[in-house]
C-alpha cells in the first residue's frame, strides 16, 4: 500500500559465506531525494520482526541495502517488510514472504569439502570423494548436483 511509485523494486537478498546475507533494491520510481526505507525481517514464523541496523545507502543518504551476520533461516521460510517514509510520514509499506526457492533470496555457495582424489596407475582410474557444502538452510544433501572438470597434465 502506499503512494504510486514509491514502492522499493528489484528486492533480493544474497547469502554467502555461509551466514552472512545483503539485501538489495532500487528505490521507487517516483521516490524524492528525501524519501527513505526501513527494512524489518523475520527469518522464521516462530521470531518477532527485528530491524536493520547496518545499512547501504545511496548519494542521497536513502537506505538502498542492508547487510546481516549470523544468518539463519529456518523452514526455508523468512518475511522481509520494507516501510517507505517521506519527512516523517509513511509513503509506502511493502511485505514480502519468501520461500527460498522463489528467488528473493539467493544462496552463493562455498565449495564442496574434504576433497580426496585416489588414483591407481594399474586401472587408469581415480575415485574422488567429497563433502557437500556447508550452508545457511539445505539440509537434503541430494538437493546438490556437481560438476567435475578433468584435465589432462
Amino acid at each position: 500500500s502506499g503512494m504510486n511509485g514509491t514502492a522499493i523494486e528489484n528486492f533480493v537478498c544474497v547469502i554467502f559465506n555461509v551466514s552472512f546475507m545483503n539485501c538489495t533494491w532500487h528505490v521507487g520510481r517516483t521516490a524524492s531525494g528525501d524519501t527513505q526505507y526501513y527494512l524489518y525481517w523475520k527469518p522464521s514464523r516462530k521470531e518477532d520482526f527485528t530491524g536493520c541496523q547496518n545499512y547501504i545507502k545511496d548519494n542521497y543518504g536513502r537506505h538502498t541495502g542492508c547487510r546481516f551476520q549470523n544468518v539463519t533461516i529456518e523452514n526455508r521460510r523468512a518475511a522481509f517488510l520494507v516501510n517507505g517514509s517521506r519527512s516523517g510520514q509513511n509513503i509506502h509499506k511493502l511485505l514480502l514472504i519468501n520461500c527460498i526457492s522463489n528467488y528473493i533470496i539467493v544462496e552463493i555457495l562455498t565449495p564442496p569439502l574434504n576433497i580426496t582424489v585416489n588414483c591407481t596407475e594399474a586401472s587408469h582410474s581415480c575415485e574422488i570423494h567429497w563433502q557437500p557444502p556447508r550452508t545457511s538452510h539445505v539440509k537434503r544433501h541430494a538437493c546438490f548436483k556437481y560438476e567435475i572438470v578433468i584435465e589432462n597434465k
